[in-house]
């Protein structure tokens, strides 16, 4: 689907992965309130209104809907990027899902196979398109949406920390492979925070996914994120006093401390 408006484009061109709702939503709105023009993605049908709400702000935006699962599917949204015949400014791989539960009694294989092939595979998938042509131009911005589970052991979310450990990883080795190329990476590492993925994750009767997300607003993680993207910096925690208070402080602590803090956070059947 595309939406345009009859407006004196900036020129500016951003693709956000994951922008139906959450964290993804909010990065969309903010280009687009810089100016950006927009490509926009999810695999929910939520997508087209949240591609009117952008197209409200008076910039051009393509909405592809697409199961970044599916190997045929990110191939789908690089051949609708490379369609549009924009150089692609920055981009956002923000898609990503959870999948909450002790590894060998509670959760589905199938699900966390399904979520590596999100959160790993097809950000990789995307960036190795993305990232070529923005060093063959000398200037592009890259944002990964990691997490502060992916600096720590994360129990009773095994995999999912594993995945977000990966893209972190992944973020700062792409990073310093850029240098010297005018191509900037930056992670944006959100502790927990107030949209559907503990819903998703089956997480909801959890301390993380009842008060423990209310210490972040999607907006906010999303307008830091945004800040630090376009300052160039290698990483940020966001949003709140408190996140940032544990990402710095998780530098120092043993990682079974953070272990078993997390456990608690995680453990099912934990609220009030």
């Amino acid at each position: 689907m595309a939406i345009t408006r009859d407006v004196n484009s900036s020129g500016k061109f951003a693709v956000v992965t994951g922008a139906s709702s959450g964290i993804g939503y909010h990065l969309a709105r903010i280009f687009a309130e810089n100016g950006f023009d927009l490509l926009v993605s999810s695999e929910d049908t939520g997508l087209n209104k949240a591609a009117a709400d952008f197209s409200a702000l008076g910039v051009q935006v393509e909405a592809v809907q697409a199961d970044l699962r599916n190997y045929d599917e990110v191939e789908k949204l690089w051949n609708a990027i490379s369609s549009s015949g924009r150089q692609v400014d920055a981009i956002a791989i923000n898609a990503g899902v959870g999948v909450g539960g002790d590894f060998a009694r509670e959760t589905d294989l199938d699900a966390e196979l399904k979520m590596i092939d999100l959160n790993v595979s097809s950000t990789v998938h995307l960036a190795k398109r993305v990232v070529k042509s923005m060093v063959q131009r000398g200037e592009g911005r890259i944002l990964f949406t990691a997490s502060i589970a992916g600096t720590m052991p994360t129990p009773l979310e095994a995999v999912y920390g594993a995945t977000k450990a990966f893209i972190l990883e992944f973020a700062q080795s792409l990073r310093f492979e850029l240098k010297d190329t005018g191509v900037t990476v930056t992670a944006l590492k959100p502790g927990p925070t107030d949209t559907n993925f503990f819903d998703r994750a089956g997480m909801d009767d959890t301390e993380v996914g009842t008060k423990g997300k209310s210490q972040n607003d999607p907006a906010d993680v999303a307008r830091q994120g945004y800040d630090a993207l376009m300052a160039g910096d290698q990483e940020i925690f966001a949003s709140s006093f408190r996140t940032k208070a544990e990402g710095m402080l998780g530098k120092i602590l043993p990682d079974s401390v953070k272990a078993a803090q997390h456990e608690k956070l995680a453990k099912r059947g934990t609220t009030e």
